[in-house]
């Protein structure tokens, strides 16, 4: 693919130059794990930042370790793109790191071919989206959204390093935290392109779909109690085993998952207590993870689990508690973005499947500033957060020169991108 000039094959490779020099920059000596305010997030926030610069974007790392860059006029309306830069333990090369490349690939093509946008563009690469060593959500980008808790600075990583401190010694300031809210009256919306995390595209033997959603989700830790007791002892009708009370419910939450359209249920850890080969288990713990497509589902979802592992639970005479310790809404994709998404996409490769997203991204956090769209690249396997991850130099310039062609579309109708 070729249009005025810019050549999909030399951006893809370009990118791809640039996801290995990112990669190699890692707070571990045998693979990638680059945690929020750590020295290798530091190290890569400052090459983010050179490349930001070459693409003609003034940047500057802010108070809680954002890495910005901003093309266009200092004031008035901004379109946002980005993603993240930091990764989970032991991770893949593009989760993140890809759309803050991809953002600045776009930024200086626009530069390049000299198109005068109504707006500014503001990249951001965000430094705490997998939120792995503080227990914080999305904490970076609420602090662009206007969502920051100021609870989050007095949270501890494993060794005892409280998030302010962590912050301070990186060389951000909590006490500007407050100041990085954006205006929402002069944002127009955020783009963010994001390898898909998942098997449809490459089922579809397409490179790029459009975000229509991301998924609604809900996690609990779960306590169910029965008795320990002799396992050659205790008749099979007088015991109250608590493993196989939660191997049945286990079982109930994978077939409620199944159930619903759009829907996935869990149970992804769990602990047997007392965990001899000869006692019957007295204590299961373990852990639901539910998503689907809207709120409405969700709910839907979540009563069926409880209705059914409740009455597991009476039937076996077992104790059952439920501790739910996140939940978060289905953010839709904005309209006008997912239609010069998809309008850019059928100009590129003369599809645009529209796909959910299953997985979080910074996307959530935005949202409660502006509207949001989402361009997913396909991704070999569906694999993700390991480091088998992979995506082909082909479709990552495809998908680069999707967003170009959209941030375009946003610039000729002006307002495309409003609430």
């Amino acid at each position: 693919m070729s249009g005025n000039g810019f050549e999909a094959t030399a951006s893809g490779e370009r990118a791809m130059a640039m996801l290995d020099a990112l990669g190699a920059i890692s707070d571990a000596p045998d693979n990638l794990t680059r945690l929020y305010l750590s020295p290798a997030h530091r190290r890569a926030a400052e090459q983010v930042r050179a490349w930001m610069e070459e693409a003609g974007c003034a940047a500057h790392i802010d108070a809680v370790g954002n890495v910005v860059g901003r093309y266009g006029p200092a004031d008035g309306p901004v379109l946002y793109c980005g993603s993240h830069i930091d990764t989970v333990i032991d991770a893949g090369r593009f989760d993140g790191s890809l759309g803050v490349v991809a953002a600045i690939l776009a930024v200086g093509e626009l530069a390049r071919r000299g198109i005068a946008l109504p707006f500014a563009i503001e990249i951001l690469a965000f430094g705490d989206e997998e939120n792995v060593r503080f227990p914080t959500s999305l904490s970076s980008t609420q602090a662009i959204a206007g969502g920051y808790d100021p609870r989050w600075l007095e949270v501890c990583d494993d060794d005892g390093v409280t998030l302010a401190q962590a912050l301070r010694d990186f060389g951000g300031d909590p006490a500007l935290i407050a100041q990085l809210a954006r205006d929402p009256a002069q944002a127009l919306g955020y783009l963010e392109l994001h390898i898909e995390q998942g098997p449809v595209l490459e089922r579809a033997d397409l490179p790029v779909g459009i975000v229509t959603a991301i998924a609604a989700a809900y996690r609990a830790d779960c306590l169910l109690r029965g008795e320990a007791g002799h396992a050659g002892t205790v008749p099979m009708g007088l015991r109250r085993d608590a493993l196989a009370g939660a191997a049945e419910m286990i079982v109930a939450i994978e077939a409620i998952g199944a159930r619903h359209e759009g829907g996935v249920a869990t149970v992804g850890r769990a602990a047997v207590a007392p965990g001899a080969v000869n006692v019957i288990p007295g204590e299961v713990r373990f852990s639901i993870d539910a998503r689907a497509p809207s709120d409405a589902i969700l709910a839907a979802m979540l009563a069926e689990i409880d209705a059914a592992c409740s009455e597991i639970a009476r039937r076996r005479g077992l104790g059952f508690t439920q501790a739910p310790f996140m939940r978060a809404p289905a953010t839709p994709m904005a309209l006008p973005l997912q239609q010069a998404l998809a309008d850019a996409a059928r100009a590129v490769t003369g599809q645009a499947p529209m796909i959910p997203s299953g997985a979080g991204h910074d996307a959530v956090a935005m949202a409660r500033l502006c509207p949001v769209g989402m361009l997913f690249v396909r991704c070999a396997g569906g694999v993700s957060h390991n480091p088998a991850e992979s995506v082909t130099r082909e479709d990552v310039g495809i998908a680069v020169a999707v967003l170009v062609a959209a941030i375009a579309a946003c610039a000729s109708g002006h307002g495309a991108a409003d609430h």
